[in-house]
């Protein structure tokens, strides 16, 4: 029987192993994750008692619609959460589940791994009290919990305003919401935006909810500092005018749009391209989610796109594995997803404009401002080594030479950071940067763990 095993059970891996299952297969479904939605569509605690309809507001009914699906789907598939795939060799995962090695060997492997926040550094960012913006929203979905009770809002996404709405709606002071994209810009992006006319509405509906609440809402802004002694006090920018302003605030939620978690698919043997547009280095895959035969890609683990897309997509992916094991498919069917998916990643081209990565303000930060803090490399130390008689112009040399992304998160927070730094540096474009590699272990586990595969 062919072995089929899916990486990620967000909108992506359970739409995949849905259809799998009704054209029998019995897909394998594994997620780090304890339960299943992904970040998105994250389900809480069982003993939690949260007002979801409240906390997703228009995505309250695709929200339930999802879990219900996958409610149904589980008792017919081998699902394993809770279970970390950190390495990858030939066609066999290894996985880490309840402190014990595992492996499992597949024929056909869909990764679906999500993203996570891609974040740019400044003065005070390594303070108690500064988390991600995804990482504010987990709090919040995961825990319920808020991250402060006066907090900043700082970045350029179009998801600080849902995070923002979400914070206030469950009793949160929001001090302010600065996005460093000037107004104008966000105007310019309109016609490519209207690519997914529902989406633009809703976002541009969450920015009216926060209006008519009174939220300060501040765009063209430049950061300067995150202010406190022992964790966040204020954020102090300056804005579009040009006057330097301070929040009072005890906690900051930090984004700047999302990146896709792409360390599988480059141990899976996926090749990438750098797509100047979102200035990251992408997986290559063909219309339908190939990447190479037997590696599919799907959801935002492959291109950004949001929950519609990704859902799409992996029922993409889907077809694609159906057809390479030789089962018929419908054109028409796969042909409309196929249009759904790239209207959609379309939209998030012209959301990358509307919301726009920094890459100015990170090529001039201050030397002594930390770049990685897993190990505490600031951008000076970064720049010295570049400056040095032949010094490095590519990112996994100056990581080599400085260990700026060699921590516990393996270059994920910083590393899209330091590809600025390392362009700017040496002159380039983000291209010729060059990319960090991905190794195992893709994330950190016990040595006697690595050792000792069940």
């Amino acid at each position: 029987m062919t072995e089929v095993v899916i990486v990620g059970a967000g909108p992506a891996g359970i739409a995949a192993a849905e259809l799998l299952l009704a054209k029998g297969l019995k897909p394998t479904l594994i997620d780090e994750g304890a339960r299943p939605g992904g970040q998105g569509y994250r389900r809480p605690a069982d003993d939690l008692a949260l007002d979801m309809n409240r906390l997703m507001g228009s995505e309250a009914k695709k929200y339930a619609s999802l879990h219900r699906r996958f409610d149904a789907l589980v008792a017919h598939i081998d699902y394993r959460p809770g279970t970390l795939v950190w390495a990858i060799d030939g066609n066999t995962l290894h996985l880490l589940r309840e402190g014990r090695a595992e492996t499992i060997a597949f024929d056909k492997l869909l990764i679906a791994s999500g993203a996570m926040d891609r974040v740019a550094p400044l003065p005070g960012w390594a303070l108690p009290g500064v988390f991600t913006l995804g990482g504010a929203q987990v709090a919040l979905k995961d825990q319920g919990c808020l991250i402060g009770n006066r907090v900043a809002f700082l970045g350029s996404s179009p998801l600080l305003s849902l995070a923002a709405k979400q914070y206030r709606d469950m009793g949160a002071e929001i001090a302010v919401l600065a996005d460093t994209t000037p107004l104008m810009a966000k105007a310019a992006a309109l016609p490519a935006l209207l690519a997914a006319p529902r989406t633009l509405f809703r976002g541009l509906w969450y920015m009216g909810a926060l209006l008519r609440a009174g939220t300060r809402l501040l765009h063209g802004v430049a950061p300067i500092a995150i202010e406190g002694t022992n964790r966040v006090e204020a954020l102090v920018l300056r804005d579009s005018q040009g006057c330097e302003r301070r929040f009072a605030c005890d906690a900051i939620a930090l984004g700047y749009g999302l990146k896709p978690e792409t360390q599988l698919a480059d141990l899976a043997g996926a090749q990438f391209a750098y797509d100047a547009d979102f200035r990251l280095f992408l997986p290559v895959i063909d219309g339908m989610g190939r990447a190479r035969p037997g590696l599919y890609l799907a959801g935002d683990g492959a291109r950004i796109g949001g929950a519609d897309a990704a859902e799409a997509s992996g029922l993409l992916a889907a077809h694609a594995i159906l057809a390479d094991l030789g089962q018929m498919q419908d054109v028409a069917s796969t042909r409309n997803l196929a249009r759904r998916v790239q209207r959609l990643r379309q939209f998030q081209r012209g959301l990358a404009s509307a919301f726009a990565w920094p890459k100015a303000q990170i090529a001039s930060l201050p030397d002594t401002v930390t770049l990685c803090r897993c190990e505490n490399v600031s951008v000076g130390e970064v720049r010295a080594a570049m400056a040095r008689e032949l010094g490095p112009t590519e990112v996994n040399r100056v990581k080599a030479m400085t260990r700026c992304g060699m921590g516990r998160c393996q270059g994920r927070v910083c590393g899209p950071a330091l590809q600025e730094i390392v362009a700017a540096g040496a002159g380039n474009d983000g291209a010729a940067a060059g990319r960090l590699r991905g190794q195992a272990p893709v994330k950190p586990i016990a040595l006697a763990a690595a050792g000792d595969p069940a």
